[in-house]
């Protein structure tokens, strides 16, 4: 029997075993008193240290200890909430990158399409943008190591890189007849907050905002700041759909702008005293008087919401959209031994009216080990400052709910096999310039074309009606139904049976606001496709409808608007 062939690694294990067991110990002691919970974990841990040596003492195999103890780490912090977990050495810097928003690479998106890693998106700036990278290049070698079959994430790992570090990277681009190589020389690569800042129709400022990270709240009051200089802006759209968070203390910073000095933002309550804290204004604001409105949707979280929270308690913005996510957790760094954190959730945060908007249940579950929602039951109200109704327990209920429309099967189709990726890659090869994207619309001769070139690709799918008419089929079958109902189904079948000529037609508007989205993008960056959207956005057209009529505005803050709850 092969056993483990490094007895000092062996006995550094045993050591540090021990080192935690009596570290913890020492942690839940209370002077020479031990306590029934601090017992059970120091006999559980001596259980573990003995299980393990006993393990590699007899099994037939050599052990691969760092990924078994990595494993018996994620399977504890599973028993918990998702947003607890051990952060390794090598995950450390992509783990820094969600906090500053910078990591040292190349600046760029990439995807897997077929065998091959391409690049979905060169950041507008980056080191791919100036080396000439596009849209589509599929990645065939990095520094002269074949990609092809690799997965993304393996890619990307080699991609990034100490700034001023130089790569190779071997690119097959269609309309080249050989593969192009490309010299790369690595930056650190710094994501905006602030995506896109514009004037819109009638004085609107419109400011979209991705993320919390490092120096969000600086960003987007220089953006601010920069709309008001014409001195004629009359309200502020701030988008925070799909930004999933981050920092909240630059979730305080940003709604100490438009709210006095002193204000509560947010609080937290802990386990232990010392998480029981209070984060109120500290510097005087830029604007209390402009009218603002927030844009949300179901993946609007964490300090996103207590932006949206936070004002809309406060009177201080009416909140268009979904309701959000509800992630009202709130989590710190502890650094462990040997480079590596652990992420862990220490208090629940609460807004200005008190309440916490967690939507999820995460210390109960079931016995698939699926946590549930807060149940209706258990929700409560609260006031704002003006005496409107609002509640905890699911996220932030805009003021004026609208609902996003589902994409149709053959958009979902097209976007899914990257056809719309694809010809927005042929139409770049094919037009020099556009116009600017605000003003660029697919017209009836682009689409036709698109249409044209989809003829030889295979983007066939099934329609949800046909997913449920063939669970029909199949529960008559098994309930003996199946032959008095033969002909009536085939007829319906029949009618049913989706043609997806016909769907290129049917949902020709959507189809075509993806095709522009896409194809602008090819020409004027991320910052093309704000412009682009904002152009057909129904959520920004009311935004821009309520800041325009005050009277709506005042009456939705002031709480006596009955229909403001209604979908629009």
């Amino acid at each position: 029997m092969k056993k483990f062939s490094n007895p000092i690694k062996m006995i550094q294990i045993y050591k540090a075993l021990i080192s935690i067991t009596l570290s913890l110990l020492l942690a839940f002691t209370a002077q020479t008193q031990i306590t029934s919970s601090s017992f059970e974990i120091s006999k559980n841990l001596d259980i573990f240290a003995t299980m393990y040596k006993e393990l590699n003492n007899n099994y037939v195999d050599e052990l691969n200890h760092g990924e078994l103890i990595k494993t018996g780490i994620d399977a504890i912090l599973d028993k918990l909430d998702p947003y607890t977990v051990f952060i390794s050495e090598a995950e450390i810097e992509d783990f820094n990158f969600m906090t500053t928003g910078q990591y040292g690479g190349i600046g760029a998106l990439i995807h897997k399409q077929g065998d091959f890693i391409v690049i979905s998106e060169p950041y507008e700036g980056s080191p791919a943008m100036k080396a000439g990278l596009l849209h589509g290049d599929r990645i065939l070698k990095v520094n002269d190591k074949d990609t092809r079959g690799k997965s993304v994430s393996d890619v990307s790992s080699v991609l990034k890189g100490q700034p001023g570090t130089k790569l190779k990277v071997l690119v097959d681009r269609d309309g080249e007849k050989s593969p192009l190589e490309k010299e790369i020389i690595r930056e650190n690569v710094s994501i905006p907050n602030v995506t896109h800042s514009m004037m819109l129709s009638d004085g609107t400022g419109y400011i979209k905002l991705s993320g919390f990270t490092q120096n969000s709240g600086k960003e987007f009051k220089e953006a601010f700041l920069k709309l008001k200089e014409g001195g004629n802006m009359k309200g502020l759209i701030i988008d925070l759909r799909d930004n999933g968070g981050g920092l909240m203390n630059e979730a305080v910073n940003i709604t100490n702008l438009f709210v006095k000095k002193g204000e509560l933002v947010v609080s937290t309550k802990g386990k232990s005293p010392d998480r029981n804290k209070s984060y109120k204004t500290f510097i005087q604001p830029v604007d209390t008087e402009m009218p603002l409105v927030v844009l949300v949707n179901a993946y609007s979280a964490s300090a996103s919401e207590i932006v949206a929270g936070a004002l809309q308690d406060l009177d201080r913005a009416v909140i268009i959209g979904e309701r959000t996510f509800g992630k009202g957790l709130v989590q710190n760094i502890i650094p462990l031994s040997y480079n590596t954190q652990m992420k862990v959730t220490v208090a629940k945060y609460y807004i200005p009216s008190g309440r916490c908007i967690q939507a999820i249940d995460y210390g109960h579950k079931d016995s698939t080990g699926r946590s549930a929602k807060i149940p209706d039951s258990l929700i409560n109200t609260f006031k704002t400052r003006s005496g409107r109704l609002v509640y905890d327990g699911g996220g932030i209920i805009p003021d004026i709910l609208t609902e996003q429309p589902m994409l149709s099967n053959i958009s979902m189709s097209l976007i899914s096999r990257y056809l719309i990726f694809d010809y927005a890659n042929k139409f770049r090869r094919e037009h020099t310039t556009i116009l600017p994207a605000g003003d660029f619309t697919i017209t009836d001769e682009i689409y036709t074309d698109f249409v044209g070139w989809l003829q030889d690709k295979d983007y066939d799918y099934t329609t949800r009606s046909e997913k449920m008419l063939s669970e029909l089929k199949k529960t008559a079958e098994s309930e003996k139904y199946f032959d008095e109902l033969k002909n009536e189904f085939e007829m319906l079948q029949s009618k049913m049976m989706h043609n997806k000529q016909a769907d290129l037609d049917k949902f020709r508007d959507e189809i075509k606001s993806l095709l522009r989205n896409e194809i602008v993008s090819r020409y004027y960056a991320q910052k093309g496709r704000v412009e682009a959207a904002v152009t057909e956005d129904t959520e920004i057209k009311k935004a821009i409808e309520v800041i325009g009529n005050q009277q709506t505005y005042k009456t939705i803050l002031s709480g006596t608007d009955i229909t403001s709850k209604s979908k629009s």
